[in-house]
């Protein structure tokens, strides 16, 4: 007799529209906090580390947004060089991160862009430094709720295309490659980091993965960067991210991304 298909890969149909919708749950919950139905910025980006909101409120330049109707995230308006964000930190982990994309989009966002913090796995050069991803490694459970399984899942060609040269002016360096989602950062074995470098995988984080899954069944603009900014901590002295915790290069890094993609798209 042939084994079940364990219940992450069972009953997906993946052609089947969901009884739950974003849309819906933003609507009861205005309803329940008297908010108005307001749109987000353009673009959003996910802040999981937090590093740049706490940044941008220390320095008085993050604004809450009273109207985002999430039940889990508070959204913050800031303006980079005439570029309005609309930024949530703190959505850990590819289900979180996830979650917050699908209302983001129900919410008028119009591209998406995560910065998260990663371990380093290929030694390309010492921390801190980002990595554009191209492609992650499906070890995780959201992405396959989204799409069949595979071993990857791929950023949107064209704004990978369109990123080409958009990074030299930056004060930090900007790599490109796969990475290796998992949802068990603590499960990160000896065997499991060997057996991702043989595969060429450049850095581990917690979203990429199931962002790309999501952005391409929903047909959703979305690229996501690691910022690598440690060893997995086995040395001391481990997770310096540079200056005012890596937010200020991630800033520029996001401006420069948000204006080459906006840019690409005006030309089609």
């Amino acid at each position: 007799m042939k084994d079940p298909a364990p219940p992450l890969l069972a009953h997906k149909h993946y052609e089947e529209p969901s009884e739950f919708v974003p849309e819906n749950l933003l609507r009861e919950a205005r309803r329940q906090k008297s908010l108005d139905n307001g749109r987000v910025p353009d673009v959003c980006v996910l802040d999981p580390d937090g590093d740049i909101v706490r940044r941008a409120k220390a320095d008085g330049r993050a604004i809450r947004d009273p109207n985002w109707a999430c039940y889990h995230t508070d959204l913050y308006r800031l303006t980079v060089d005439d570029v309005e964000l609309g930024i949530v930190p703190c959505a850990v982990g590819a289900s979180f991160a996830v979650l917050v994309a699908e209302q983001l989009f129900a919410s008028g966002c119009a591209l998406l862009i995560s910065v998260t913090s990663s371990g380093q796995l290929a030694e390309l050069r010492p921390p801190p430094y980002f990595i554009l991803i191209e492609k992650a490694l499906r070890d995780e459970g959201t992405s396959y709720h989204y799409l069949p399984p595979s071993e990857f899942s791929s950023a949107p060609p064209q704004l990978i295309d369109a990123l080409a040269g958009a990074f030299h002016e930056l004060p930090a360096p900007v790599e490109r490659g796969a990475t290796w989602t998992t949802d068990a950062p603590y499960r990160e074995t000896l065997t499991a980091i060997s057996a991702m470098q043989g595969k060429g995988l450049l850095a581990v984080e917690m979203e990429a993965a199931a962002l790309y899954a999501f952005a391409e069944a929903r047909g959703k603009p979305i690229i996501c960067f690691a910022h690598v900014t440690n060893q997995m901590a086995r040395l001391e002295g481990d997770f310096e991210k540079g200056e005012a915790d890596g937010s200020i290069t991630a800033l520029a890094l996001i401006v420069a991304a948000a204006r080459a993609l906006n840019s690409a798209a005006c030309e089609r």
